[in-house]
């Protein structure tokens, strides 16, 4: 069976066999996948984490599938009917609908006119029927009549044997097969207004689309009115040309039966298979719809935990509120709280002047040099109230934060622990204060799904998307590293290997025991063990530690490498951070001579000494940080043909929404993008990309902008 799946995912992913088999091994071992990511390189030929990923959900998927087969076999070896071609034919199935086809006549029903018309005793006739033969059915059908039975005549017996044919040709494995491509690629989907109708959904009053080339996006659009009562959604399909198929299949020639069979055939497609393949298609439809959504989603969520964070400002947080006011708050340059307060610039009390001098105040204390603003109700009142007060204070700029997610953490458990003398709404600001100053460790903090940086993310299932998102970040912490004496438990508890039990347990010896001296230190952990040490112990950093490898993403397992790189290259462990570069002193000496003399792959070796050039390296430092302002703008400020800086917010299905500086993020079409055609909008911009575009079209009364990223004559 192993070597099964190895053959499967060698050819599907493109790899070795050798390596699918180690992966597979891997993976069985209890091993992370950033761990065989970064430190397993050799044995799978350095795929990236994301491949990984898809390898090990596609490797569950045909072991669910060798599952099913074998309770399909089961179920239906229990009823006496398992033959020796239906076992074969199970075994070579290459989906689960295909078994789940397989087993449909087998399959326990709720009562049906073919159960009946069965218990009856008439499968008998049904079977006569299909024969075809040169005689009368009517004259056959007087044998079956049983007045006790409810079969007064031979008409109402051939009636139940036409319902026993008729379930018979929907259950058929062979045309369900054919037919599922045929309808895919003829189908039309169509969508009617039926209730009180609403803006978002005016597209799909009279729609229509064939199946082929409609977008993920359309679909769940449709099912989203379909399931508010607005829309009617509906399959128009050749039927015609699907009963001239199936009648090919089951019609043998000219014969009494034939008129029997035939309205067989038009029940069973119309009561039974259309209504059933419909379901089917548009289910196909939707998990297509939600895959991509939840790849878009986990796109977009690593580009924005992977922000650039604002280093070494203090910084004064705004959370912006009309009623109850802006809750402020303060943090240093390390996170700490300085400071708290609310004020009310904003309607209905507009205490402007009262609110600058408060937060002037706060500002010359603490020496702030950065306000962040929260994105949500009443940001563009606070904006505005912010750009006029920093007018005259020179050194201090804003910038908006995405502040998605923050309500839901500020009334958490975890951030009453945090800060238990902080009131709910406080603790709001000072969580946008951090997303600036660490978006990745502080969004750790939140349910992903809560972070809006997706399409339809709320119709999406929760298990697919949860498990996706929560790798996503996964990977992220790992990728960046976490310094061990710092981290907060959510932090460390998305570190490989470590869990949320482990994590506090991680953080209760630090503070009971002061500061890691090294990373060894760990295994003094209550309940962290051997196998969690080797998963987790290369992602954590101790910075100033007893040991200079221990700053690096260089694993303890490969320590004694790296000392002989080291030696090889007349360096010093004191060189680390601060030695000339090694690539070329390697390569002079050739990789592979290299690898051997430390006792490693040539990955291996490579990833080592690109830690031991750059110790605690953050690959989010070398990304574009994020862009502050000293004044605002307003829509009304807009016209066509003005050319604008934005950054990019959220990359969806059809275009991506660009904050330029104006509240209201404008839309960018994926026909704007450029010149030529683009599959998808993620080709081109990544979420918080600083991208240069015209603004093409402005709508006050909807609040909205279109902009365009083509270098041409952008209104085309």
């Amino acid at each position: 069976m192993a070597f099964h799946y190895e053959s499967i995912l060698s050819k599907e992913f493109g790899c070795h066999p050798d390596h699918a088999a180690n992966i597979i091994k891997l993976i069985d071992g209890g091993n992370t996948i950033p761990f065989i990511a970064r430190y397993r390189k050799e044995q799978h030929g350095a795929m990236d984490d994301q491949k990984l990923r898809e390898l090990a959900g596609r490797l569950q998927y045909l072991r669910n599938l060798d599952k099913r087969k074998q309770e399909v076999r089961d179920g239906i070896g229990a009823q006496g009917k398992l033959t020796d071609p239906l076992a074969y034919t199970i075994e070579q199935a290459q989906t689960l609908a295909e078994v789940e086809d397989l087993y449909r006549p087998y399959k326990q029903k709720r009562r049906t006119r073919a159960m009946t018309a069965r218990e009856r005793g008439l499968e008998p006739l049904a079977a006569w029927l299909m024969e075809q033969k040169q005689e009368d059915p009517l004259a056959r059908a007087a044998a079956f009549v049983n007045e006790e039975k409810g079969l007064p005549d031979p008409g109402s017996c051939l009636d139940g044997a036409c319902d026993i044919l008729a379930e018979d040709f929907a259950d058929n494995a062979t045309l369900r097969l054919r037919l599922r491509p045929y309808l895919f690629t003829k189908a039309i989907l169509c969508s009617e207004k039926i209730g009180e109708g609403a803006p978002v959904y005016e597209m799909y009053y009279k729609y229509m689309e064939p199946l082929r080339r409609i977008q993920n996006h359309r679909v769940l659009a449709v099912n989203r009115g379909e399931k508010e009562g607005v829309l009617k959604v509906t399959l128009d399909v050749p039927n015609n040309d699907v009963i001239i198929m199936i009648k090919n299949m089951f019609l043998r020639g000219p014969s009494p039966a034939r008129e029997y069979i035939k309205r067989a055939i038009y029940d069973g497609w119309s009561r039974l298979l259309f209504p059933s393949l419909e379901r089917e298609l548009r289910n196909s439809l939707t998990d297509r719809a939600h895959i991509q959504s939840v790849k878009m989603f986990s796109v977009n969520l690593k580009q924005l935990l992977m922000q650039p964070p604002v280093r070494g400002r203090v910084i004064l947080a705004v959370d912006p509120a009309y009623r109850t006011g802006c809750k402020c708050a303060v943090i240093d340059a390390t996170g700490l709280v300085l400071d708290t307060t609310v004020v009310y610039p904003t309607p209905p009390q507009s205490k402007v002047r009262e609110a600058t001098g408060i937060l002037k105040k706060m500002i010359r204390k603490h020496k702030v040099t950065v306000v962040a603003i929260g994105n949500g109700t009443a940001s563009r009142e606070t904006e505005v109230f912010t750009a006029n007060m920093i007018k005259d204070t020179p050194g201090v700029s804003y910038t908006l934060v995405n502040e998605a997610g923050a309500s839901v953490y500020s009334a958490s458990k975890l951030a009453a622990e945090e800060f238990p003398q902080l009131d709910v709404s406080l603790r709001s600001a000072v969580s946008i204060a951090r997303r600036l100053q660490d978006p990745l460790a502080e969004l750790v903090k939140v349910d992903p799904r809560s972070i809006g940086v997706g399409q339809y993310q709320h119709d999406m299932p929760p298990a697919r998307l949860s498990e996706s998102l929560d790798g996503v970040v996964e990977d992220c912490v790992n990728t960046v590293g976490v310094d061990l004496n710092v981290a907060s438990a959510p932090l460390l508890a998305r570190v490989a290997g470590l869990g949320a039990a482990t994590a506090k347990n991680v953080v209760r010896y630090r503070e009971e025991n002061g500061a890691y001296p090294d990373r060894k230190s760990l295994l003094k952990v209550p309940k962290l063990g051997p196998k969690a040490y080797e998963q987790c112990a290369g992602f954590l950093r101790i910075p100033g530690g007893k040991n200079a490898l221990d700053n690096t993403s260089v694993h303890p397992e490969s320590y004694k490498a790296a000392k002989q790189l080291l030696s090889l290259l007349d360096l010093t462990l004191d060189s680390i951070g601060d030695m000339p570069p090694i690539g070329e002193s390697i390569e002079e000496r050739g990789e592979e001579a290299v690898a051997r003399a430390c006792g490693v792959g040539v990955h291996t070796l490579r990833d080592i000494a690109q830690a031991l050039q750059k110790p605690g390296r953050d690959p989010r430092d070398e990304l574009p940080p994020p862009r502050l302002r000293t004044d605002v703008m307003s829509m009304s400020d807009l016209k066509p043909g003005m050319r604008m800086t934005g950054t990019v917010r959220n990359v969806i299905d059809f275009g991506a929404f660009v904050d330029i500086g104006v509240h209201q993020d404008g839309l960018l079409h994926i026909t704007k993008m450029a010149n030529h055609r683009i599959r998808h909008p993620s080709e081109l911009v990544k979420v918080g990309d600083v991208v240069s575009v015209t603004v093409l079209e402005v709508d006050l009364i909807r609040k909205n902008i279109s902009l365009s990223m083509r270098e041409e004559n952008p209104a085309g």
